[in-house]
């Protein structure tokens, strides 16, 4: 049980727990959740943690088979550029391992900003907090869950 479950069951969200065997020579954590669980990878969301100059760490979930635009995240936080985060400040500030980061239940709150694709499907998939471990719910829960905002700020 993770934070991140932890969090849906308490907010009494409906979500389902999805678990795999992580491998650990896979080159992508989300996409290696897409294709053992059979999922279709546009409603499978990576968190990638960055760094908004003027704003600090915020996180931005986009779909495992796209990339993040920074300078779109950096905009949707009022900030003025953005750049990956140090693997170390990503994990001491979530309380999660790279490739298990949820944006469920961080150790600090962080800014969240989910992209626009989102609402396209009824349930995304998230990490749930171990590699290995997703946590499938509606995009408007997340948002809710998170307090986040919703932007343009993938790219295939």
């Amino acid at each position: 049980m993770t934070p991140a479950i932890l969090l849906a069951r308490k907010a009494k969200v409906s979500h389902e727990v999805l678990s795999y065997t992580h491998d650990p020579s896979a080159e992508s954590y989300g996409k290696e959740a897409a294709d053992v669980l059979g999922l279709d990878p546009r409603t499978v969301f990576k968190t990638l943690v960055v760094d908004v100059e003027g704003v600090g760490l915020c996180c931005a979930v986009v779909p495992v088979q796209g990339m993040l635009n920074l300078k779109a995240m950096a905009d949707a936080v009022g900030g003025r550029k953005a750049k990956m985060a140090e693997q170390a400040a990503a994990e001491r500030a979530t309380g999660y391992i790279v490739g298990g980061i949820s944006p469920l239940a961080q150790k600090k709150a962080l800014p969240v900003v989910l992209d626009d694709s989102a609402p396209a499907y009824d349930r995304i998939h998230v990490s749930a907090g171990r590699r290995g471990l997703e946590i499938a719910l509606a995009p408007a829960d997340l948002l809710t869950l998170t307090k986040g905002i919703l932007a343009p700020i993938g790219r295939e």
